[in-house]
């Protein structure tokens, strides 16, 4: 059997490659995208320039892992630095130029660019896992490097910003809209020395807190709480990360109708009262229900968030000032499962950890009701037709 660095077999480097990649978006690649999201924003032509950019690097970065045989530096360099910059980059360059292609429907398009980043993985999961048990793991790194950098490029060819001031044709936005946009367009820096962007960060961690907690003791949990053999339980993984993906396009499509405090305010209070049934549930297929709607506002906070952003901001700079609001996702995951796993330690049991996190999620319910946006009722939004 193929060796590689930091594996033992073939089977768990499929399961490295997934989990690496996301832990590389949440910390490498996410801080890049601050040092990104300037130049993202301004000349139409740059979303192409980053884009294309993106793929290069991730592509090159994967592919070249493949010379990292018996060398554990290579693979760090590679598939972590190069790629883990791609990631970043490739991330939040698709999320900060379609807000402003679609101003009329900012979260249900941030919301299904994000699902399909999420979806990537159950596409590519299974054709990883054929290839290396054909070719090995090293070839299949190379193959896919390959495939990304070509996949990727193309479709960043494609990418640019509208014309400035460009609004959907015969679209006026409605006096709500109006009433959440703010009419000032804010850089990085001045993004910065308001206490909404930290508000707004806030949220974000306290939502992926509670969902990435729930991810990473999913299959314990459940053979504790519903007693069911190890291999079912770890069934629950796959099934609850369906909802990753579904949350993040329902909860931001929810969001152009209700607004996007409210529906943050939804999933708060509905986590909560989740966290408090899951100890006492005694039936898997229960369990697993409650999960699912978790993880799902934990996807919906991803889908939501950009659009939530772009309303306070404006878009011209949202690449950056979403950017390194991802760094919220980085310190979550850090937190998250931490904070579950040492509870558990400590009571013997997951129903103290469970009841804490939805303690939490209750009092964080508070903060999308508190957060309000910059604009008051006599500064109007001006609207630039096409043509106009």
């Amino acid at each position: 059997m193929e060796r590689v660095p930091g594996s033992v077999d073939k089977k768990l480097w499929v399961v490295d490659l997934r989990g690496y990649a996301n832990l590389l978006d949440r910390d490498s690649g996410i801080g890049l995208c601050r040092v990104s999201g300037g130049p993202v924003d301004e000349p139409r032509g740059a979303p192409r320039t980053v884009g294309i950019a993106a793929g290069i690097c991730y592509g090159l970065g994967v592919a070249l892992a493949s010379l990292s045989a018996g060398r554990l530096w290579v693979l760090y360099l590679s598939y972590g630095v190069l790629g883990g910059l791609g990631l970043g980059l490739g991330y939040i360059v698709p999320v900060a130029t379609l807000v402003k292609w679609f101003p009329d429907r900012r979260g249900f398009i941030t919301g299904l660019a994000v699902a399909g980043f999420g979806a990537g993985a159950l596409l590519t999961a299974p054709l990883a896992a054929a290839l290396i048990q054909q070719l090995g793991v090293l070839q299949t790194l190379a193959i896919l490097g390959i495939a990304y950098l070509i996949m990727v490029v193309a479709g960043a060819s494609l990418m640019r910003n509208p014309p400035a001031g460009w609004m959907p044709e015969g679209w006026q936005p409605s006096a709500k809209k109006q009433a959440q946009w703010t009419t000032r367009e804010f850089t990085l820096q001045e993004a910065l020395s308001t206490w909404q962007w930290y508000a707004l960060w806030a949220i974000l961690f306290l939502n992926v807190t509670a969902g990435i907690g729930i991810i990473s003791q999913a299959a314990p949990m459940a053979k504790e709480i519903s007693g069911v053999p190890p291999l079912v339980a770890a069934r629950m993984v796959g099934i609850i990360s369906i909802a990753n993906g579904v949350g993040r396009l329902l909860w931001a499509w929810l969001s152009d109708a209700i607004g996007r405090r409210h529906v943050f305010f939804i999933m708060f209070l509905l986590q909560a009262a989740l966290f408090f049934l899951m100890p006492s549930q005694r039936e898997f297929a229960i369990l697993v229900t409650l999960c699912f709607i978790v993880l799902s506002c934990y996807g919906g906070g991803f889908g939501t968030m950009p659009a939530f952003a772009t309303d306070y901001f404006a878009p011209k700079w949202i690449g950056a000032i979403y950017g390194l609001m991802l760094t919220a996702w980085g310190f979550a995951g850090v937190l998250g499962p931490l904070l579950i796993a040492r509870i558990r330690e400590a009571t013997g049991s997951y129903s103290g950890a469970l009841t804490i996190i939805g303690c939490v999620m209750l009092v964080s319910s508070l903060l999308p009701l508190l957060v309000r946006g910059h604009r008051t009722e006599s500064q109007p939004v001006a609207v630039i037709k096409p043509g106009s």
